[in-house]
């Protein structure tokens, strides 16, 4: 993967939550040209806000760039697997595609305990490529608890 991939420099955002004390998961959102909506990572503990996971940062950035609740034909790179928040955010924003690096065998929703795309309440379901940078990806996360729990 290249050195200006998208899922490079989610994990470049990862690495700068880590370095703020955040859990270190990033994540991009381009648009259907490629160019960079909106990047982010988790601001959980320094903004004291439980829904400040980086998808939903990055979605709230790259909706008020374009003006719309809408990204369609966007594609959002993120370095671990989504929560059901996360999930319901993209599949509501209506995104195109999803990539994401990590599996989250706990917390996630798509490998994870449920697959919410696969459920009937799901209105829309993006293209979903996973193992993207994994071992990166997962190397960022399982060092962090390592260090810090």
């Amino acid at each position: 993967m290249s050195k200006n991939s998208p899922m490079n420099l989610a994990i470049e955002m990862a690495v700068k939550g880590k370095k703020c004390g955040e859990v270190p998961v990033g994540c991009v959102i381009l648009d259907k040209s490629g160019r960079i909506l909106s990047s982010a990572h988790n601001t959980l503990v320094n903004d004291y806000d439980p829904v400040g996971h980086a998808e939903i940062n990055a979605i709230r950035e790259a909706c008020n760039k374009i003006k719309s609740n809408r990204l369609i034909d966007c594609s959002l790179y993120v370095t671990l697997e989504p929560c059901i928040m996360c999930a319901s955010a993209i599949s509501r924003s209506k995104i195109k595609k999803l990539f994401f690096g990590a599996d989250d065998l706990k917390f996630g929703a798509i490998n994870g305990n449920i697959n919410f795309f696969q459920s009937k309440y799901c209105n829309h379901v993006p293209e979903i490529y996973d193992n993207i940078s994994k071992s990166e990806c997962e190397a960022l996360i399982n060092n962090f608890f390592k260090e810090n729990r």
